[in-house]
């Protein structure tokens, strides 16, 4: 009796199982079978067993879809011309600003030239009223603190940017290979500390008080923005190629050459002229102890270059 009462609760019990696993939720398989949501399907039987609506409904609900386009297309309508009307608006004010950069350019470079016709005079007036060691001394500090022209022997460095990957999935480019502000002020450091008694970034004199920094996509010396390539020019002892391959600096840059392949070049100039720098503008000065005449720079005489501080 227990075997044969026991069996029907066994088939009972798998049944119950089967029924459960039978039923149990997959929404893929779910998705695949009822793809029209339960809604719509109730929607659409409605609508075969009553038919389409007519009437008042009908009318209604083609007047609110009506109604329902024609505030759409005049919202877009307003968009659109309210868009178009401000175009001329942003022309006017972008055409505006760039002759406002113009104009703010050539006053910036008549200032140059009037500050450059100046400092002719005061040279001239300098060299006529100072004669012997004062002028020479004067001269000499004024080349070693990069306010006067200076010429000589040394090294060019040359660094630039290198090819740029582009991102498959952003179309991004990648500035993985770009040179920046503190590569500069590395190769610049490197070169003081073996030596270098003058140095130029691309044209501008570096001094005690200058600084590179970065401004969006430029580099700016001194606040002058230069671009690459960018040839840090340095005067001094006549093995400074040889002792700048062995900084860090150098050793840095071959290894972003073999990486990224960026430009990197280290060549041994002769008569190599570097310009004078602004007016240093200090807060505290000292004189030297015992102030000497550069070894390789020479500052330029006023004759040979009246520019020249």
């Amino acid at each position: 009796m227990s075997e044969t009462g026991a069996g029907p609760e066994d088939v009972s019990g798998e049944g119950s199982r089967a029924k459960r696993k039978q039923y149990a939720p997959d929404f893929l398989t779910e998705l695949f079978r009822n793809p029209l949501d339960p809604g719509y399907a109730d929607a659409a039987a409605r609508r075969e067993k009553e038919g389409p609506r007519t009437g008042w409904r009908g009318a209604s609900a083609r007047g609110f879809g009506l109604v329902t386009l024609v505030l759409v297309g005049f919202l877009f309508a307003m968009a659109y011309r309210q868009t178009v009307a401000e175009q001329p608006a942003r022309g006017q004010a972008r055409t505006a600003l760039v002759d406002q950069i113009h104009t703010r350019q050539e006053s910036a470079t008549e200032l140059e030239q009037r500050a450059a016709a100046l400092r002719a005079e005061v040279n001239a007036l300098r060299a006529a009223n100072l004669e012997g060691d004062t002028a020479e001394r004067l001269r000499n500090l004024e080349a070693v603190t990069g306010l006067a022209r200076v010429e000589g022997d040394g090294v060019v460095v040359t660094v630039a940017d290198g090819p740029r990957d582009i991102n498959a999935v952003t179309g991004g480019r990648k500035d993985v290979s770009k040179v920046l502000d503190r590569d500069l002020q590395d190769i610049a450091n490197a070169l003081w500390s073996i030596g270098a008694e003058a140095i130029a970034i691309n044209g501008e004199r570096l001094t005690a008080t200058s600084t590179i920094r970065a401004a969006g996509e430029a580099i700016l010396v001194d606040f002058h923005p230069i671009t690459g390539p960018y040839d840090v020019v340095a005067i001094g002892p006549d093995d400074m190629k040889e002792r700048y391959e062995d900084t860090r600096s150098a050793a840095l840059f071959r290894t972003l050459v073999d990486r990224y392949g960026m430009k990197f070049q280290v060549s041994a100039r002769d008569d190599l002229e570097l310009p004078a720098a602004g007016s240093a503008d200090l807060k505290h000065a000292y004189p030297s102890p015992a102030p000497t005449q550069p070894a390789s720079a020479s500052p330029t005489s006023p004759t040979t270059s009246p520019e020249g501080e």
